[in-house]
């Protein structure tokens, strides 16, 4: 494993957690930056978002530069009465005649919201500050739990426009919640670390997001690993389009998918890769250098760094690496 650790120090893997964070921002900034969106929400106004609280859904509308949720949708999760909207008109109306809430009841808003006929309809609104007070005047256990839930849903993309760092701040509050190993965790924060380098890195160079980002991708994951992308996922058990594969890597796994994409983004920069072709040829040889390296560790441990561990259902990671009963899975 020291010469794990040597390729790690070597191409920059071994960066504290804090500077990792650092640079997940600065990161982040210069892409909100290239796109003219640096200090300013990437939401546009009247963007309509249902988000879930319970097993109830409340819509959420950004509208002069923060977001307003549907009170009706908010009796609904709060009380779980069957007439939300009679709930709603008779609260307003005690809001309306109580000298102390008559402040409040003038900050309700109406705007357009869609209902459940598809139809638009006007609708009444509040803004978070509004809604935490709103709360108080409604009897129920559910206050607090929806307090830290509001807190969340009302802020976060805004925030982390403003300051890129919250956001890997509270993946790794996630991943913690989900019982991962600091070690893992570490690891996972570098991994995103070195993946946007290497997109901004494409960015630069004239790559299409939507078409060669997922090619290319590809093609580092298969040259390291000898596995598609597709076949890692079955051999973890995972769905497509739900689950994370990195989100369920191992340690090893973690690192030779990092040392592929640092290796590809070195390259890329040194011979100045231009267009797709030129990047493709890129990923190829920062791909086999992370193969390489993860055969020659297979060769001295004798045993697979690609494995069927996975987290789902657990709170622990199954013992690494695992045998397995698919040799057809790591077929070129």
């Amino acid at each position: 494993m020291s010469n794990l650790k040597q390729i790690e120090h070597k191409v920059g893997l071994d960066l504290s957690l804090d500077e990792t964070m650092r640079q997940f921002g600065a990161l982040t900034a210069e892409e909100l930056a290239a796109e003219g969106e640096i200090g300013a929400p990437d939401i546009s106004e009247g963007e309509i978002v249902n988000v879930a609280f319970d097993r109830h859904k409340i819509r959420k509308i950004f509208h002069s530069g923060e977001w307003w949720f549907s009170t009706v949708d908010v009796v609904a999760a709060l009380t779980d009465t069957v007439r939300p909207t009679d709930y709603w008109y008779d609260l307003k109306r005690r809001l309306i005649k109580d000298e102390g809430f008559a402040e409040l009841a003038q900050k309700v808003g109406t705007l357009g919201m869609p209902g459940a006929d598809g139809k638009v309809h006007d609708t009444d609104v509040v803004t978070t500050e509004t809604l935490l007070r709103l709360i108080q005047s409604i009897p129920t256990r559910r206050a607090e739990p929806f307090k830290r839930w509001l807190a969340k849903v009302g802020h976060e993309r805004i925030q982390e426009n403003q300051n890129p760092e919250i956001a890997i701040r509270r993946a790794v509050a996630v991943y913690q919640a989900q019982g991962r190993s600091d070690d893992w965790i570490e690891k996972r924060v570098r991994s995103i670390v070195v993946r946007k380098e290497l997109t901004s890195e494409w960015r630069k160079r004239g790559l299409d997001e939507r078409i060669d980002y997922g090619l290319l991708t590809a093609i580092i994951s298969h040259e390291t690993f000898a596995v598609t992308l597709t076949d890692h996922r079955v051999l973890k058990g995972l769905k497509p389009h739900r689950h994370n594969l990195r989100d369920h890597m191992t340690d090893l796994e973690l690192i030779f998918a990092m040392l592929g994409e640092k290796s590809t983004t070195e390259i890329a920069r040194a011979r100045d890769a231009r267009g797709f072709n030129q990047n493709k040829q890129a990923a190829q040889s920062g791909g086999k250098i992370a193969g390489s390296a993860r055969q020659q560790l297979e060769q001295q441990t004798g045993q697979r760094v690609v494995s069927s561990s996975n987290f789902l259902g657990k709170q622990s990671r199954v013992a690494d690496p695992e045998s397995f009963s698919s040799p057809s899975l790591f077929t070129a």
